[in-house]
């Protein structure tokens, strides 16, 4: 009987007809595959592969035996390589909540739905769309969401942006649901995954930090010019801003006592003897630190500032920094929570109405 034998020389082995040999190897050896976590394209892919080979001469073989085991001694690690890997293979190690979310957005990915994915995208990372996509694009997904985040989303998205993206929902009332699902696909790719961004806060965030430590004039200033050029922004750093002036209307009065303990005490008597001589937000702050601890040390430190008698400017602003970067300092470890302005006005209008 004459029996062709394919050669190494006649046929170019590619890395998939390579895949395709090594499977047959292992199926002739007995061992059961899991073939059927590939994705579908890749197992159709091996499938046609295999069904174009046929005989193999042994030196062929050989080499790709040994190629491939090269290969598995050289890799240290194996890890999923997609989402839908990394959720099945994290899912029995997460919280419930967290870890049945996750297999919903599976089964939905699965079914061609993007749109778990992002819905349940962080507010930062939803605005970045608000602010990069195309007002239609944006429409659909604020579409998408529910009520209570996308009313947050609207609100802090900018005042022009915010009303052409609103006026571009009225037009997506015939959008066909297919382009619904092709979007939802675009933008959980895109945005579905951590930003790649240079630093770990926002803007607003570092220049407030920044202003916090100036002093008052420069940090006015600076405010003033940021005013005229965007005036949103600006607004946005005066809420990042905690200086000596914000202790009243951001401090809870409870705070107080914990707050200044480990303040030095010449350092809080310089403050209070400046702050009682100041305009009328220093005095605010300096009587609402003083009602909020004991009427007894209270009384001590006001003697005690009235005896100080005049402080200068310098020591003044340096005296008032040690007290709010104590507060501060307290804020980030998470011990005691400011008193958001935002919140407050919302309050007063609704008890107004």
């Amino acid at each position: 009987m004459n029996m062709h034998v394919s050669p190494l020389s006649e046929q170019p082995l590619t890395r998939r007809r390579k895949a395709a040999m090594i499977i047959q190897m292992l199926l002739e050896d007995g061992n059961t595959l899991a073939l059927g976590q590939l994705p579908e394209s890749l197992q159709l892919q091996l499938t046609d592969e295999l069904g174009t080979l046929r005989l193999v001469d042994k030196a062929t073989v050989s080499a790709v035996a040994e190629e491939f085991t090269a290969e598995l001694e050289a890799v240290g690690l194996t890890a999923p390589g997609t989402r839908e890997g990394a959720i099945t293979a994290l899912a029995d190690h997460l919280s419930p909540g967290i870890a049945n979310n996750l297999r919903n957005q599976l089964e939905s990915v699965r079914n061609g739905d993007h749109w778990p994915i992002v819905v349940d995208l962080s507010i930062e990372r939803i605005l970045a769309i608000m602010m990069a996509e195309s007002t239609a694009i944006c429409a659909v997904a604020l579409s998408k969401l529910p009520v209570s985040k996308a009313a947050e989303v609207l609100s802090r998205t900018p005042g022009e942006r915010a009303r052409r993206i609103t006026y571009a929902m009225s037009q997506t009332e015939n959008i066909p649901p297919d382009a619904v699902r092709r979007i939802g696909a675009a933008l959980a790719k895109e945005y579905g995954h951590p930003a790649d961004v240079a630093f770990d806060k926002a803007p607003v965030q570092r220049l407030g930090a920044i202003l916090n430590s100036t002093v008052t004039d420069t940090r006015e200033d600076v405010l003033d010019g940021l005013s005229q050029e965007d005036a949103d922004f600006a607004t946005n750093v005066r809420k990042a801003i905690f200086t000596y002036k914000d202790i009243a209307p951001r401090v809870k009065p409870t705070d107080i006592p914990n707050a200044i303990r480990n303040v030095d005490s010449d350092v809080l008597i310089t403050a209070i003897a400046a702050g009682l001589k100041g305009d009328d937000t220093l005095v605010a702050s300096t009587e609402f630190i003083l009602g909020s601890i004991s009427q007894r040390m209270a009384t001590q430190l006001r003697e005690d500032a009235e005896e100080r008698g005049h402080v200068k400017k310098a020591d003044a602003e340096k005296a008032m920094s040690a007290i709010t970067t104590a507060i501060r300092e307290m804020v980030d470890s998470g011990v005691i929570t400011l008193i958001d302005p935002d919140e407050v006005d919302e309050d007063d209008s609704d008890q107004g109405e």
